[in-house]
């Protein structure tokens, strides 16, 4: 970068002095929080990684030097958002993935749901349900909402991996089976209003650091808290 588009060094210390503003106002929403999904600490961390990222984009540009911490934002996981301001319908996309971790069990309640379903006992999929994992995990997820099985995973032998939700605008529904032969083929980041992940990996940075665990929790929930 030429010295003519550097920033100058009262840019910089503006720069560190609203990281200052925006993290005592991170602290005193927290200490205020009216619950786990309280919006002000929501607005708050985002600005705290808003006012940080400018801090550290000057701080290099200027100086060459770079923050010793890296605060997780909204803009790392997804792009600007740029759908309708007021949305008219919306979807819900959901992933949760699931490592099998107890075959035994799961292959025990596959066995246990198809002897009591009349539609299923005297079927090939009830004789394949206590033997075969494939088998066992369609007559589950055949009987139980996806909801239920997230909040009784571990009595179907099963262990839960990372998980996100994403909500994305759209100014109208589609057509009824448009996209049912390809789900998630029109999912767009720059829709998506607000998302919640959950993952070990906010634990694991926990680990690393006083201040990048305490600002990466806050992602273990919301993302983008909207346009």
């Amino acid at each position: 970068m030429s010295d003519a588009a550097q920033p100058s060094a009262a840019e910089v210390r503006a720069a560190a002095d609203a990281v200052k503003v925006a993290l005592d106002r991170h602290l005193d929403a927290v200490e205020r929080r009216s619950g786990d999904d309280d919006p002000a600490v929501y607005d708050a961390f985002n600005a705290l990684a808003a006012a940080a990222e400018v801090y550290d984009e000057l701080l290099y540009d200027r100086h060459d030097e770079v923050t010793p911490f890296e605060i997780p934002g909204a803009g790392d996981s997804l792009p600007p958002y740029s759908g309708p301001e007021e949305p008219n319908a919306l979807s819900v996309l959901i992933r949760r993935d699931y490592a099998v971790v107890e075959p035994q069990r799961l292959l025990a309640q596959a066995q246990r749901l198809a002897d009591l379903d009349p539609d299923v006992r005297d079927t090939e999929s009830a004789a394949a349900a206590g033997s075969s994992v494939h088998a066992a995990l369609g007559v589950l997820f055949g009987e139980y909402e996806a909801d239920e099985i997230a909040s009784r995973h571990l009595e179907f032998g099963l262990e839960e991996g990372d998980s996100t939700l994403w909500v994305a605008a759209a100014d109208e529904l589609p057509e009824p089976g448009e996209w049912l032969g390809a789900p998630f083929d029109d999912a767009d980041p720059e829709l998506v209003v607000c998302r919640f992940d959950v993952s070990a990996v906010f634990d694991e940075d926990e680990l690393d650091g006083e201040l990048d665990g305490e600002l990466g929790g806050e992602l273990d929930g919301m993302a983008r808290g909207g346009s």
